[in-house]
């Protein structure tokens, strides 16, 4: 074993888990103490200007500044008193995680004995102007055009992390357009309240709001500190792009919700405590399926929030793991042969008046009501299942999706058998004809054309990548790493703009003279049946579903750049702009970030796989050659001519197949250079991005292949990357 490698493996089984000390109080003590929440506001804030930011954060009234200047003034007060000494607007630009840039509180001052002051005012609060001309614009912005702004989002509360004060803000260029995430979220959120909230006036006029939720689920894997060192791929992309498999790895599903490593634990615990100081209210942990891969989640919130905790508590599982000798994988795809890591994006409505819209309910009207939001759903996904398959597409997604476990690049939506027996039944059924679904658990709706609606109405199936659970629906294709923000803001809109069809189309009927009921009811089962494509309950990993779902007309398109197509298509760029959440310009300027970023990707993974292949894997197989033909050689020396050469035939036929399989690589890695060479030429971004999908991509899997043959080859003391079963297994 290489003296590095040794090293590593030989620390690794060396450390200890880092000893957490248990707080002194219960958790609902410390819970939020690094938050500005209503808590915190009640202290700070006076009555009136509690009252009139509790108005812009729930009803959406107009920040002005003097409310500002109050609200500065208390929030750096209690930033102050717990040890800030800067704060910073938290925004999250479309390079997929968050920037901040700090400022100090420090301003100079007139004051007699004092050099400086703390000072932050409403104005610093509400708006700053950071350099945008180095964050990704698509264009929207040229390199000497710098200016942006960012805004405060009141509606989700400031934090303080080490010595900062971070505030979140929205993100915007100089001329309007979003340069971020959080503008569209909040504007699709915006546009389902508003539409679902009209629906609901159908079924209860007490109904003003209606509230998006949000529970995601975090899969991540954990490496020892000193072997990911060890490893430039997981280094520089985040992932293994060679290694060949462990004689063990997830084969007998001893892993998952298996007891939890003792070093894995303490970081669980320390993870969670720092997570409650922040008001994020995780709940779950638990191994995962693959070896070193586990799971956070929390309790379910409003989905910006959500969001913004998400995004914070990757940042803070990075510092926590290095804490304790680990290093955080949230690729979708580090190992391959394993399950990937994903981020299942649990979503639902509720009104204010505390009903699930997507939870059966204890009336007649709930009961339609639930049935109504199901199916608006239903169709919202299958019209634009391209565009939602869109919202989670990345490079990185891309190796995992349709492999271990993960849902197929196929969007389907699962209902369970039960929920799908009352859709059937109520689209075959007539205007006479009650609906009775006979089962120990039901829900009678109190309208003959509405069949019954079970409480326990579905069950699970690991291959939908869009699944009904019950009172939610499971997205469960979002990658790990990816901003929630971006399958949000798709799910919102599509759904915004079916409710506002809905709506539009349910009225027509009723000044025809159709009674609410009876126009809901045709109309619903109008939908079904033109949503039906979407449906499936079977195996999505199946070819034949494959060849189904095309004939069914769902788009099955695997290659990422023609995937990110959907976002730009007159449908899409009709429907974004009629609700209000993107514009066209916005959305072409995206599709350029989204390309771009695709090709940095392959493009950096590329140039990474060539550095070891030349100067890690040929030296290693050539250095093992070399010995090889010595002892070969010594043979010849030794034995008669018959004897050498029965006695080395093994080792001669190592050291052909050793030339054989370097060759190979040499003229693969020329041949991957060269095409990386006639991609970079290219000016378009979609064309440059399409070409590394088509030309250079495919290379990977060759190279890799021809490298983990080598790798059961070469004497393990001589190979100097850890292997799979290393990287894996150690605790």
């Amino acid at each position: 074993m290489s003296n590095l490698r040794f090293k590593a493996v030989e620390d690794a089984f060396k450390k200890k888990a880092v000893i957490v000390s248990p707080p002194e109080q219960s958790t609902s003590k410390y819970y939020g103490k690094y938050v500005f929440n209503k808590e915190q506001m009640t202290k700070y804030l006076s009555k009136e200007t509690l009252e009139i930011l509790t108005d812009v954060i729930e009803k959406g009234k107009t920040l002005d500044r003097e409310l500002a200047n109050h609200v500065a003034a208390g929030m750096k007060m209690w930033a102050m008193e717990r040890g800030a000494t800067h704060y910073t607007h938290w925004f999250q630009p479309l390079t997929g995680g968050t920037a901040e840039k700090h400022d100090s509180f420090i301003e100079y001052t007139d004051a007699p004995g004092s050099l400086v002051r703390e000072e932050f005012s409403g104005k610093l609060l509400a708006q700053q102007e950071p350099d945008a001309s180095s964050f990704p614009s698509g264009g929207i912005r040229n390199t000497f055009e710098a200016r942006g702004y960012t805004a405060w989002d009141p509606s989700s509360p400031a934090f303080i992390v080490d010595d900062t004060l971070c505030i979140p803000t929205v993100f915007i260029s100089y001329t309007g357009e979003a340069l971020d995430y959080k503008t569209p979220l909040l504007k699709s959120l915006n546009a389902v309240d508003k539409a679902a909230a009209e629906v609901c006036q159908y079924f209860d006029a007490s109904v003003k709001k209606v509230i998006t939720y949000l529970g995601w689920e975090q899969e991540y894997f954990l490496v020892d500190d000193g072997l990911y060192a060890t490893r430039p791929d997981l280094v520089l992309t985040g992932r293994t792009l060679i290694g060949h498999e462990s004689a063990k790895n997830q084969q007998l599903e001893d892993h998952y919700f298996g007891s939890i490593p003792t070093r894995v634990q303490a970081y669980m615990k320390d993870l969670e405590f720092e997570g409650y100081k922040y008001g994020i209210p995780l709940k779950t942990r638990h191994n995962e399926v693959a070896p070193n891969q586990f799971e956070l989640a929390p309790i379910y919130g409003e989905a910006n929030l959500s969001i913004d905790q998400n995004l914070l508590i990757m940042s803070i599982m990075k510092k926590i793991a290095r804490r304790h000798g680990f290093r955080l994988l949230l690729h979708e795809k580090p190992f391959a042969g394993v399950n990937g890591s994903g981020k299942h994006n649990n979503w639902s409505l509720g009104t204010d008046t505390g009903v699930g819209l997507l939870t059966p309910g204890k009336t007649p009207e709930e009961n339609l009501q639930f049935i109504t939001f199901i199916v608006n759903v239903l169709l919202a996904v299958y019209k634009n299942n391209a565009l939602l398959k869109a919202s989670i597409m990345t490079a990185q997604n891309a190796h995992r999706l349709g492999a271990n476990e993960a849902p197929p690049a196929i969007i389907s939506v699962f209902l369970g058998t039960q929920v799908s027996a009352v859709l059937d039944k109520l689209e075959n059924s007539t205007s006479e004809e009650a609906v009775v679904i006979d089962s120990k658990q039901r829900m009678k709706l109190g309208i003959a054309k509405i069949p019954e609606v079970l409480l326990d109405n579905t069950d699970r199936n690991r291959t939908s990548p869009f699944a009904f659970t019950g009172n939610r629906f499971e997205f469960r294709a979002v990658g790990s790493s990816a901003n929630c923000a971006s399958a949000m803001i798709v799910l919102n809109s599509i759904v915004a703009a079916q409710l506002i069809e809905f709506k539009k189309t349910v009225d027509a009927k009723i000044a025809d003279g159709f009674t609410k009921d009876k126009a809901i009811f045709d109309v619903l089962k109008e939908y079904i049946k033109e949503s039906k494509p979407i449906r499936f309950d079977g195996n999505g990993y199946s070819d034949e579903w494959k060849e189904e779902a095309a004939k069914r007309g769902l788009d099955c398109e695997t290659s990422v750049p023609l995937i990110i197509d959907a976002y730009t298509t007159p449908a899409t760029i009709q429907l974004f702009e009629k609700i209000g959440v993107l514009s066209e310009r916005e959305l072409l300027a995206r599709n350029e970030v989204k390309w771009e970023t695709y090709t940095k990707k392959i493009q950096i993974e590329a140039r990474v796989l060539g550095d070891l292949v030349l100067n890690h894997i040929i030296p290693v197989a050539t250095k093992y050659q070399s010995v090889l033909l010595d002892n070969v050689y010594k043979m010849h020396q030794i034995y008669d001519k018959e004897k050498a050469l029965k006695l080395s035939a093994h080792d001669t036929g190592t050291i052909e197949e050793i030339s054989e399989r370097i060759s190979s690589l040499k003229s693969l890695i020329e041949d991957l250079v060269s095409a990386r060479k006639i991609a970079n030429k290219m000016e378009d971004e979609r064309a440059r991005a399409i070409e590394y999908h088509d030309k250079v991509l495919p290379y990977f899997d060759e190279i890799r292949y021809q490298v983990d043959k080598l790798e059961l080859i070469v004497d393990d003391e001589l190979w100097t990357l850890p292997k799979y079963r290393e990287l894996l297994f150690i605790r």
